[in-house]
């Protein structure tokens, strides 16, 4: 009985919305490989996200604020929504203007930030990040161990720590980089909740187009 009595209050807690803004212990800065993204999701949209000009890799996916255990999500706050402008000005590293109003909306509102401060910050978490080349340098698929992509993103920011850093899958296929950050945005250790370690040994890596 106990194990369901705690299974229910992690649940409830990751699952948590309409919190105060402000009230979180750290971030996380999800990278999306932006093929995966595009061969699952994007494809299917015609998202200008995926043309072949487009030449995305890594892209940020998000900057979530996060408790120590779950998270919040969709928090009580007075800002103002962002201009089209606003959230267009980051299509250069999100790939699309409207994931970043959607990651505003149910994201940057718990920053306790306005949008101009939220997207300033996940900008900068993104530019502070050494992103592997070696991914930009393949021309067809290959399969890997996710541990690789770990490891290259490793050896690519050696002030980090295997622990605060997580890979994950989606349909067998490299999905995310997950890198977890103080408010200031150094490098910390994940929590349980956010640790999803992507066991695959063959996962799927498309080339950028």
């Amino acid at each position: 009985m106990r194990w369901l009595v705690i299974w229910l209050f992690t649940a409830v807690s990751a699952m948590a919305e309409g919190e105060q803004a402000g009230e979180f212990d750290y971030y996380v800065m999800s990278l999306s490989w932006s093929p995966t993204w595009c061969a699952l999701v994007g494809d299917g949209r015609g998202s200008p996200q995926c043309d072949a000009s487009a030449d995305f890799g890594w892209v940020l996916h998000g900057l979530w604020p996060q408790y120590n255990r779950g998270w919040p999500s969709y928090c009580r706050t007075t800002e103002r929504q962002p201009s089209r402008a606003l959230t267009a000005s980051m299509a250069d590293i999100m790939g699309t203007p409207g994931l970043a109003w959607y990651q505003w909306k149910r994201h940057g509102v718990c920053s306790g930030l306005d949008p101009v401060a939220y997207y300033d910050l996940a900008r900068k978490a993104y530019e502070s990040v050494t992103r592997p080349a070696v991914f930009r340098k393949l021309d067809k698929p290959v399969k890997l161990p996710a541990s690789v992509v770990e490891e290259a993103f490793l050896k690519a920011n050696p002030e980090w720590e295997p622990d605060m850093l997580t890979i994950t899958c989606q349909a067998g296929r490299i999905q995310e980089a997950r890198l977890c950050l103080s408010k200031s945005l150094k490098p910390v250790p994940c929590g349980r909740d956010t640790v999803q370690d992507c066991k695959m040994k063959d996962a799927l890596f498309d080339p950028i187009r």
